[in-house]
């Protein structure tokens, strides 16, 4: 879990994740091209997702396609839910307050 948070620290990363949440199968070529990465940089990038298990790549003659993997990504979530109703409580406290406040 260590690594998938990470990885999900940089925000280049996660942009990669987000386009491959909405077209799964990219190249490194689509996936670079609105970056102002070239592919070597990119290519760090994929290695510290794939590592943290958050993608998969798979070669096809010259074409490498990424893919997602959510499991680690659902194994953080989980996690994360564990400690949920702590900021859920404090954000209920704020909007009380700010009601409250805007009442007066």
């Amino acid at each position: 879990m260590d690594r998938t948070f990470a990885a999900l620290a940089d925000p280049t990363r996660r942009y990669v994740l987000q386009r491959l949440n909405e077209e799964s199968g990219l190249s490194v070529s689509e996936l670079a091209r609105p970056l102002s990465l070239k592919l070597p940089g990119l290519t760090k990038h994929l290695d510290v997702l794939s590592d943290a298990g958050l993608i998969t790549r798979t070669k096809t003659g010259r074409t490498v396609a990424v893919h997602l993997s959510a499991g680690p990504m659902r194994e953080a979530m989980a996690w994360l839910e564990r400690y949920e109703r702590f900021w859920t409580a404090s954000l209920d406290r704020l909007v009380a307050f700010v009601e409250e406040d805007g009442q007066s």
